[in-house]
């Protein structure tokens, strides 16, 4: 119980700078409530005003939460969604920080996660996700390849890179908690070749069967094969059609706390993995306004910005 309540009082205080005469909204779901509640309880002692939110947990990550939560979200100082679905990438999410709200997103945050990774040198991870950033917003062309015969080439020109630090300290901002990943859009359909996603896939899991190949032609995966978790994430995406099959994201992980568990907010995070999304891309800048989005991590990838190397097999070099 101790545990808990210093990791939500380091989220409120370290990550987002919670002070006195700000006003917090804690959003959670019946799922996540016993989290949601050591957010309220410790932000009821640092904030003027403190409010929980509870609704159904959503069907799938970026999925709209209801009309009444989303007006409570932009009026909001602070708000913090320990969800099991993900808000990130919402229109509600969006409108917040547009207001000016700070707005940490918590998507399938376990207890052990937020104990766990909340006592990472935040500071630390900034300065790495900054630098990887920086390098992301000049480069032209982002290649990844694997020992597993991923192969995919991601045009990334004029594509401004996103940095989730985890500090989310400045009015309007946004980003995961536990956070600590360089994240942008590649260019709309441009993207081309093949990538084995052989951790995780955000609503899935841990693959245990066999890695998911997929194959993307134009920016749109065209095949998505391999065993039981290949079947789920195609199930996943088919009520988007083409849209959904979109490629969304590029994204490196850089918290060294991070490890692979199966639950995308934290295996998306870690540091030595890449991720590829696919779906919705509104929040990096895009025009792919669906009501999915779905990452898979890849780990040991090799990764090249134009002709530099800034991760060798998993070991980022920055």
């Amino acid at each position: 119980m101790q545990e808990m309540k210093q990791a939500a009082r380091t989220a409120l205080t370290t990550c987002l700078g919670l002070k006195g005469d700000e006003s917090l909204l804690i959003v959670t779901d019946d799922n996540k409530l016993a989290i949601g509640k050591a957010l309220y309880e410790e932000g009821q002692n640092l904030a003027r005003e403190a409010l929980m939110l509870v609704m159904p947990p959503a069907e799938v990550n970026g999925q709209e939460p209801p009309p009444a939560v989303a007006e409570m979200m932009a009026v909001h100082d602070v708000v913090v969604c320990p969800t099991t679905k993900s808000v990130t990438h919402t229109d509600a999410r969006r409108k917040a920080c547009k207001q000016g709200a700070r707005v940490a997103t918590m998507p399938g945050i376990t207890e052990d996660i937020m104990i766990r990774t909340l006592k990472a040198d935040y500071n630390e991870i900034a300065r790495r996700t900054l630098k990887l950033s920086e390098i992301l917003d000049a480069g032209r062309i982002a290649r990844v390849t694997t020992s597993l015969g991923t192969d995919i080439v991601l045009p990334i020109e004029g594509i401004k890179a996103i940095s989730s630090t985890g500090l989310i300290l400045e009015k309007g901002q946004g980003g995961n908690l536990p956070s600590g990943e360089s994240f942008l859009m590649p260019e709309e359909g441009k993207s081309n070749g093949v990538f084995y996603i052989d951790a995780s896939v955000a609503t899935i899991g841990k693959i245990e069967t066999q890695p998911i190949k997929v194959v993307v032609e134009n920016g749109y995966a065209v095949s998505i094969e391999g065993g039981l978790e290949a079947e789920k994430l195609r199930a996943a995406l088919e009520p988007f059609g083409q849209a959904g099959r979109t490629i969304a994201e590029l994204g490196i992980g850089t918290n060294h706390e991070a490890s692979i568990t199966g639950l995308i907010l934290e295996d998306e995070k870690v540091m030595g993995t890449i991720h590829i999304a696919f779906g919705n891309n509104i929040s990096m800048g895009g025009t792919c306004n669906v009501g999915v989005h779905i990452d898979g991590v890849i780990t040991r990838p090799t990764v090249y910005v134009d002709e530099r190397c800034i991760m060798d097999e998993g070991k980022l070099l920055v």
